[in-house]
C-alpha cells in the first residue's frame, strides 16, 4: 500500500499524493542501471573498434554516466528514464518543480545514501513518512506516483469563493500548473518597488497562455480572479 503525502499549495487547497513505494523506486533505479550498462556496453565496443585515445575513452564513457540521473532530471520535469518507465517523478514538497539546487543536493548525497554506503538511502525510504531517501530529506522533494498527482482534496467550508453564488469565469485557469499558480500567488501577495510593474507583466502572460479576453479592468483583480477559477475548477476533481 503507498503512503500519501499530503501537502498544501500556495493557493490553501490540499493535496494527497502517492508517494512512491520503494519496489517502485528500486525498479526504476534498476532500469536505470540497465540502461547505463547498455550505454557502457555499446560505447565500449565503438571505442575499441575505433582504437580512441584512452583519455577520451574515458571521458566519453564516464561522464555521461556521472551525471545520467542530475541532468535528466533537471532536463526531464523529474524524471531519469527508469522513473518514467514507472511513472514517477520527484516533486518538492509542495508539488512543486524542484529547483536546480534541490536537484544537485539529491544527487550529491546519492554519493552517501546510494548502493555504495550499504544502501542508507534504502533504509531511509523504508522508515520515513513520505519514503524519502537522505537525498530527498535535505533537498525538500519527494518521490511521488505520477498518475496521483492532481488528487485533491479540502473542507468546503474553508474557502469563501465557494459560496453557492459563486460562478466561475476562466474555465482556462484549470489548465495552469500549481508551479504556475504558485508563480501568480507570490506576485500578488508579495509588494515589492517593481509590484505593479510585475503585476501588468504577468497579467499579460496568463491573458496570452490562456488564450483569454479577460473581463477585469484592474490587473491585480484579474490574477485574482484567475486564482479564484482555478481553485474552483481543482475541487471540482474530488
Amino acid at each position: 500500500m503507498n503512503d500519501k503525502s499530503g501537502i498544501i499549495t500556495g493557493q490553501y487547497v490540499r493535496i494527497e499524493q502517492a508517494t512512491a513505494s520503494v519496489g517502485d523506486r528500486i525498479f526504476a533505479q534498476l532500469i536505470d542501471w540497465l540502461i547505463m550498462l547498455s550505454y557502457i556496453a555499446v560505447t565500449t565496443w565503438i571505442l575499441v573498434e575505433t582504437n580512441a585515445d584512452g583519455g577520451v575513452a574515458a571521458t566519453i564513457l564516464f561522464l555521461p554516466l556521472l551525471f545520467y540521473t542530475l541532468l535528466m532530471e533537471i532536463f526531464n520535469n523529474g524524471q531519469t528514464l527508469g522513473k518514467m518507465a514507472m511513472k514517477i517523478k520527484v516533486v518538492k514538497m509542495d508539488g512543486s518543480t524542484p529547483t536546480l539546487s534541490a536537484y544537485l543536493m539529491r544527487w550529491l548525497l546519492y554519493i552517501i545514501d546510494g548502493p555504495g554506503m550499504s544502501f542508507l538511502g534504502l533504509l531511509s525510504i523504508i522508515f520515513t513518512k513520505n519514503n524519502q531517501r537522505l537525498g530527498d530529506l535535505a533537498a525538500g522533494t519527494v518521490v511521488i506516483k505520477l498518475q496521483n498527482y492532481r488528487k485533491i482534496q479540502v473542507s468546503l467550508n474553508e474557502y469563501d469563493f465557494l459560496r453557492k453564488n459563486y460562478t466561475p469565469r476562466y474555465p482556462q485557469a484549470a489548465d495552469l500548473s500549481l508551479e504556475q499558480i504558485e508563480i501568480i500567488t507570490r506576485t500578488v501577495n508579495t509588494p515589492r518597488k517593481d509590484f505593479t510593474a510585475r503585476v501588468i507583466q504577468l497579467s499579460q502572460k496568463v491573458q496570452q497562455k490562456l488564450c483569454i479576453q479577460r473581463q477585469e479592468q484592474n490587473d491585480i483583480d484579474f490574477l485574482k480572479r484567475i486564482l479564484r477559477d482555478y481553485q474552483y475548477y481543482a475541487l471540482e476533481e474530488i
